[in-house]
C-alpha cells in the first residue's frame, strides 16, 4: 500500500471515526434533554464552582439541578441503599473513593471525547471514574483570632488555637488532611501513625475542634485554624474577605490528590449525568473547576490569566506531593474510621 492510499484511508476512518462520536453526542444530548434534570450528591455550589457547571449545564441543554450535599462515603452508601429508588444520578467523591464505588457495584461507566487527555493514573480502564480536578491539602486561618501563624504542621502543636479537621473517616478533605499530616512526619499511605499520634496529642491539649470546616462556621468565627483543599480554602477566603483569612500550604508536607465523577448505576437520569461529566471535560468545563481554584486535570487546558492570579505562588506547594501507592491509601482509608475513634476521639477534651 502507498504512502498516499495509507493516507486516505486513515482521513476517511479519522472522518468516519469523527461523524460516528458527533453523532453519539447529538444523541447523548437529545437523550439528556428528554429526562430534563440532574440530581447531584456532594456537589454543591460553593465547591470547585460547581455552580458554574451546573448553570451551564442549564442554559445549554435545559438540565434542571438540586444538590444534597455530603461526603464521599456517605454518597456510596446512599447510591448502593436506594438502588432502584434512586434520587441521584452522579456523586463527586475522592480518588480513593472512586475504586471503593466500583467495588460496591454502584457505577456506571461513561468515557467522554477527551478520555486520551486524562492521564492514566487518574482514571478507572474501563470508565467508571475519572479524576476532573485535583487539590492541595491547605490551612486556612482567621487572622483575627490567631496571631502566630503556622505554617507548618509542626507549628500547630505550638500555638493555643485550635484547629478544625472535619469528618475523619468518611470525608474525603479530612482523611486527606490525616494523609497530609503523615508525608510531613515520616509516614506514608501504609502508615498513619505519625498523624494519628499528632492528632492525639492536638486532642488531649483540647485544641482539636469538633466542628465542620465550612464557609457558614468560618463566617461566624468558629473556626481558628482549618485544614481543607486549597481550592475550598481560597473560595472561602474571598467569598467572605480576604483580608479576614489566610491560607497557606504547611512547608513540612502535603499531599495533592483529586475528585472523580461516579455515575449511579441505577440513575434516573443517566444521560443527563453521562452529558453532564461530558462537559465537565471539556475545555470549558475545566475552566470552570479553575474558576474555583481548583486544578483540572486536562494539561493541555489554557486557563486565563485572570483565573491563575487568584491561585497560590508555586512556591508554596514545593512540600507537597502525590498520593504514589494507591493501594496501600485504599487500605488505610477503610481502616481510619476505626483507628481516629481509638486513638484520637478518646482524647479529645
Amino acid at each position: 500500500m502507498n504512502k498516499l492510499m495509507a493516507g486516505i484511508i486513515a482521513g476517511a476512518l479519522s472522518f468516519s471515526m469523527t461523524q460516528v462520536f458527533a453523532q453519539d453526542l447529538n444523541n447523548l444530548i437529545s437523550a439528556a434533554k428528554k429526562e430534563g434534570a440532574i440530581n447531584s450528591l456532594g456537589m454543591p455550589d460553593n465547591w470547585a464552582n460547581w455552580k458554574g457547571t451546573w448553570s451551564q449545564l442549564s442554559q445549554k441543554y435545559g438540565l434542571q439541578h438540586q444538590d444534597t450535599d455530603m461526603s464521599s462515603a456517605p454518597e456510596i452508601a446512599k447510591f448502593d441503599a436506594e438502588k432502584a429508588d434512586a434520587t441521584a444520578d452522579i456523586g463527586d467523591v475522592g480518588h480513593a473513593f472512586g475504586p471503593i464505588a466500583v467495588q460496591k457495584g454502584v457505577t456506571q461507566p461513561y468515557k467522554p471525547s477527551t478520555w486520551d487527555q486524562i492521564p492514566a493514573w487518574a482514571k478507572d480502564k474501563d470508565g467508571n471514574w475519572a479524576l476532573a480536578y485535583t487539590g492541595t491539602i491547605a490551612f486556612i486561618i482567621n487572622n483575627k483570632l490567631v496571631k502566630d501563624q503556622p505554617k507548618s504542621w509542626a507549628d500547630l502543636l505550638k500555638g493555643k488555637y485550635k484547629i478544625t479537621l472535619g469528618d475523619v473517616g468518611t470525608a474525603s478533605q479530612s482523611n486527606s488532611g490525616v494523609l497530609s499530616a503523615a508525608f510531613a512526619m515520616g509516614g506514608d499511605e501504609k502508615n498513619l501513625k505519625p498523624a494519628l499520634d499528632f492528632f492525639g496529642k492536638l486532642a488531649k491539649q483540647g485544641r482539636l475542634s469538633l466542628n465542620d470546616v465550612s464557609i457558614a462556621n468560618l463566617e461566624k468565627g468558629e473556626i481558628e485554624v482549618g485544614v481543607l483543599w486549597d481550592f475550598n480554602a481560597l473560595s472561602y477566603r474571598d467569598h467572605i474577605d480576604r483580608t479576614r483569612f489566610s491560607v497557606v500550604i504547611p512547608q513540612d508536607g502535603s499531599v495533592v490528590s483529586g475528585y472523580t465523577t461516579i455515575i449511579n448505576k441505577y440513575a434516573k437520569h443517566p444521560n443527563a449525568a453521562k452529558l453532564a461529566r461530558e462537559y465537565i471535560f471539556s475545555d470549558e468545563g475545566q475552566i470552570n473547576l479553575a474558576r474555583g481554584y481548583a486544578r483540572p486535570i486536562r494539561a493541555s487546558v489554557k486557563i486565563p490569566a485572570d483565573v491563575q492570579a487568584k491561585l497560590l505562588p508555586a512556591s508554596q506547594y514545593r512540600a507537597a506531593k502525590p498520593i504514589r501507592d494507591f493501594a496501600a491509601w485504599e487500605v488505610s482509608t477503610k481502616q481510619l474510621p476505626r483507628q481516629w475513634q481509638e486513638q484520637v476521639m478518646v482524647n479529645v477534651q
